[in-house]
């Protein structure tokens, strides 16, 4: 597998670059923020934009209900918030005023999982993929790096309908292509294998990219995926590698019950049944640390998917 390091960057500057884009691109594009600009990286569209863009304070249901109203006068706005503040702290809202009414609002949810780091279990939510995707006629969207999260900004403003967008805080490797046009739905293969498919989305994806490179000095041939749409969930990807390799490794930054490899369960289960073991935080809330620590201490590192193909492999 050839992958290159195409430099370093955190997925939410991604996003702040591509609602920079949209901003110069797509005049019915607003954008609204709960008093983190800075940390979404959301500056550069209130500089350029100052009349589209709305910092409504600490008040995150608030916003959600203006970016509902905002889809009435055909207003495509983007909420940014972090990813607890953007489903925990605002679910109803979400729940009534944007999925249950169909409103087109892009909900955009930084500092995901356990790399948010020193903030703590309060912020390091690890059940937004779960809440999110459990709501009828929501779009779920975990993208990898920069690249990918720039590319899915820019696609969510053409997909008419609720989004949510995850990404994250720390500085990752940028290994997806500038110009690879982002697919709302579809897997992309990321190494072609025959003995493992290993499924991983976010911050996952590099650190499963790492363990297929450790797998091929083991003798262990693993066809990698990056899921980056969690739903709706490319079924037919998915089916269609497992028939070749039979069993499968999921791997994600959130909890096992909800997650990616919950959905994967459902389809293999629904479908064609195969060993599978999930490479995710087991029933934990997470902690203040380094977010390397904490991705180590909890299992979501590249030694961790490794040991999880060993094992499944063993079941076949």
């Amino acid at each position: 597998m050839e992958i290159d390091i195409l430099g370093k960057n955190d997925t939410r500057s991604g996003f702040g670059a591509g609602l920079s884009y949209l901003g110069e691109t797509n005049p019915n594009v607003v954008a609204l923020c709960a008093d983190l600009t800075g940390s979404l990286k959301m500056n550069d569209f209130q500089n350029k934009f100052p009349e589209r863009f709305f910092q409504v304070g600490i008040a995150e249901a608030n916003m959600m209900g203006i970016a509902a109203g905002l889809t009435i006068g055909g207003k495509i706005p983007f909420t940014g918030t972090f990813a607890n503040f953007s489903t925990s702290r605002v679910y109803d809202q979400v729940r009534q005023s944007i999925a249950y009414s169909g409103k087109n609002v892009k909900i955009c949810a930084s500092h995901a999982g356990l790399t948010l780091g020193e903030d703590g279990a309060t912020h390091q939510v690890l059940e937004d993929i779960g809440m999110m995707k459990m709501l009828p006629g929501m779009t779920v969207i975990n993208p990898c790096d920069y690249n990918q999260t720039k590319a899915a900004t820019i696609a969510v403003a053409d997909h008419v309908g609720p989004v949510y967008l995850r990404f994250g805080r720390p500085k990752v490797p940028i290994f997806i292509p500038e110009n690879q046009k982002f697919e709302i739905g579809k897997g992309l293969l990321l190494n072609e294998g025959t003995d493992i498919s290993i499924f991983a989305t976010g911050h996952l994806v590099w650190e499963a990219i790492e363990a297929v490179k450790e797998l091929k000095n083991k003798g262990v041939s693993a066809e990698l995926i990056n899921i980056h749409t969690i739903k709706p969930l490319d079924e037919e990807c998915i089916l269609s590698s497992v028939s070749k390799t039979k069993c499968v490794v999921s791997a994600e930054e959130h909890q096992i019950a909800g997650g990616l490899g919950e959905s994967i369960a459902k389809v293999l289960a629904s479908n064609s049944p195969a060993p599978m073991e999930f490479v995710a935080v087991n029933d934990k809330f997470g902690e203040s640390g380094k977010p390397a620590d904490l991705m180590k201490k909890y299992g979501l590192h590249s030694s961790n998917i490794v040991d999880a193909t060993l094992r499944v492999l063993k079941r076949k």
